[in-house]
């Protein structure tokens, strides 16, 4: 546990909670693409779908910690542990923009209204956008990363052209 601490350079016990999670969505999202590997080629045997989760669920820990060093450079995060959470943000917000589109899109009645799947598509990734804006920085707030999610808010904005609505 020791090292487990002093890899991620986690100070209180609270801050455990990070790789938890992280650990969990890897072990998740290893389990959601072996399963779909495995329903192309065979039925689902138990064993087989366990060892290709674990093989999976490695070669994204592999590509991640990559990505985390270069991560932690370009965001100047100041600890290791804020990189699990801030990745942990960006899953549960764009999973949670994208649920709460599907019923904004059949309140607006525009699933029923509109037969060409460009025209839907991109009428339903315009209405996710904002969405996704705003619960970036509340769910960065609820995960104890506000300042990095609002500042990374500002650059991207201004980025598309809102630059005078963040003059400091």
């Amino acid at each position: 546990m020791q090292k487990l601490k002093e890899r991620w350079e986690i100070k209180k016990n609270w801050q455990l909670l990070y790789p938890i999670l992280g650990i969990i969505a890897l072990l998740a999202s290893g389990y959601a693409l072996a399963k779909v590997i495995l329903s192309r080629f065979t039925s689902t045997n138990t064993v087989l779908l366990v060892f290709l989760t674990l093989i999976v669920a490695y070669g994204i820990l592999n590509i991640t910690l990559k990505l985390f060093k270069r991560l932690a450079v370009k965001w100047n995060i100041t600890y290791q542990w804020e990189l699990i959470a801030i990745f942990l943000v960006f899953a549960v917000t764009g999973s949670t923009a994208t649920k709460i589109s599907g019923p904004i899109i059949n309140f607006l009645g525009l699933k029923d209204a509109i037969s060409n799947s460009f025209l839907f598509w991109t009428i339903r990734i315009l209405i996710i956008f904002p969405i996704y804006q705003i619960l970036l920085v509340v769910i960065g707030w609820l995960f104890g990363q506000f300042q990095f999610f609002w500042a990374f808010e500002k650059k991207m904005l201004s980025r598309m052209g809102f630059k005078k609505f963040f003059n400091e």
